[in-house]
């Protein structure tokens, strides 16, 4: 099923156009739109230099438009919140048309790289590889109905070794205001600018990484959020009762689950994820006082065949769902994250920045979100919420929760040399070999 129909069309002209209001003049706009409907394309490399050869009909104004692209992405001045904000805004119109949001998930993810000269790089671990290896790491916000997702920010970790480096900084054109900040504290800073920007509110998900600290709990509480979110099995904290009052000493998590085990407080649970198979694995589900008096629901996970439990998760919610079950699937829903990379690097070109600035980093990040937010709300607008929650279960491509592939490279002004030229597709767009011609924007 080809999703670009011709309404299809039509949205993206309409909504490229929104978008060049923000971008601003005829060369930012024309930028982006040859980029963008690179990003989307079938193109095997999605960087500066490929994406421009693809755009040009004549090879011998390859190099022009690709110094075109190098100066959209590295010098041109364009706000990448407002991007973001307005690619947020368009997908979520369409995706809680059908149903509301439920939550926040905040991820960190790998990108691999040979040097010491792009931005933020350094070795350091990352789920990505599954090892300490020479990466840049970005953290990630994506937000999900109950059947979809779309990544709405991502911020670029630094880590002290350029932060606190002049000349480092300077090279990579990293702004003055630019200080160091864990992923914990770049999580943060990305949920403000979602509630800044209006975004409708979700259960706050992350792994321990994030949850694990308690000043990262205490701002989520502040900012009036609920979550549920991963803890240290070495967290102490004392079990409470159901009249309110904390019972025994404060222990490790990891001796409150052993416990639990003994006196057979674990039911077992079965959830979806996606189109793959039904998961399962035994919960406990207590009420928990941590040392320094937060007090949350403790939900903790522990799989078949396994010495000792898995996961364990901080709850605090204003209406927590009766059934466990019911705060499983939500808890569970981290998962789609990691679909949501795969999407963003397998077929979006997410990875495939091949510049060295902290500008150009953002700026190929934010035409990426730009073009999956598209997707997203397309997909969204296909599928009715009774359809999707069949199709979640099929293993038909075009599933709101499937992979991209099958869903993309069909738009017109993607395939092939004679529909190359989106800006002259799109009302309002300058031609790509116009620009070329008149040699505006051409920097090294």
């Amino acid at each position: 099923m080809d999703i670009m129909t011709p309404g299809a069309t039509k949205r993206l002209e309409g909504y490229f156009q929104h978008l060049g209001e923000i971008l601003g003049n005829e060369e930012r706009r024309g930028s982006f739109a040859t980029y963008a409907m690179g990003i989307l394309s079938d193109a095997e490399r999605k960087s500066a230099e490929p994406l421009a050869a693809r755009a040009c009909a004549d090879p011998r104004r390859a190099d022009a438009e690709h110094q075109r692209l190098l100066h959209f992405l590295g010098n041109a001045k364009w706000s990448d919140e407002r991007i973001r904000a307005e690619a947020s805004d368009f997908a979520l119109s369409a995706m809680t048309a059908k149903e509301d949001v439920e939550a926040w998930i905040l991820d960190d993810t790998g990108f691999l790289k040979q040097g010491t000269h792009s931005v933020g790089v350094q070795r350091q671990y990352t789920g990505s590889a599954g090892k300490v290896t020479n990466c840049q790491l970005g953290v990630s916000l994506v937000v999900a109905t109950r059947s979809d997702q779309v990544p709405v920010d991502f911020a670029l970790y630094l880590p002290k070794a350029w932060t606190g480096d002049r000349a480092r900084r300077t090279e990579a054109r990293i702004p003055a205001d630019v200080e160091f900040a864990t992923k914990p504290e770049l999580a943060l800073q990305m949920i403000r600018r979602a509630l800044k920007a209006g975004l409708p509110r979700g259960v706050v998900l992350a792994d321990c990484g994030y949850g694990g600290g308690a000043e990262f709990r205490k701002e989520l509480r502040n900012l009036g959020l609920d979550y549920a979110v991963g803890i240290n099995p070495t967290t102490n904290a004392r079990l409470v009762g159901r009249d309110g009052v904390c019972r025994g000493k404060n222990h490790h998590l990891k001796t409150l689950a052993l416990r639990l085990k003994k006196e057979g407080a674990f039911r077992r649970c079965t959830w979806r994820q996606g189109s793959r198979r039904a998961m399962t694995a035994l919960f406990a589900r207590v009420r928990v006082q941590v040392a320094d008096g937060e007090s949350a629901t403790l939900l903790i996970e522990w799989r078949d065949h396994e010495p000792e439990p898995a996961n364990y998760f901080f709850v605090s919610m204003a209406k927590l769902p009766a059934a466990t079950k019911q705060l499983v699937r939500l808890v569970m829903q981290r998962w789609r994250i990691e679909r949501t990379y795969q999407d963003l690097k397998g077929e979006l070109g997410l990875d495939h920045y091949e510049g060295r600035s902290y500008p150009g980093w953002h700026h190929h990040v934010s035409v990426v979100l730009a073009t999956y937010a598209f997707i997203a709300a397309e997909r969204s607008r296909r599928f009715p919420p009774e359809a999707r929650r069949t199709l979640a279960t099929s293993q038909d491509a075009l599933a709101p929760r499937a992979p991209l592939p099958g869903q993309l490279h069909h738009c017109p002004a993607c395939s092939g040399p004679e529909h190359r030229h989106l800006a002259t597709e799109v009302p309002g767009l300058p031609s790509p070999e116009h620009e070329a011609a008149s040699g505006d924007g051409l920097t090294q």
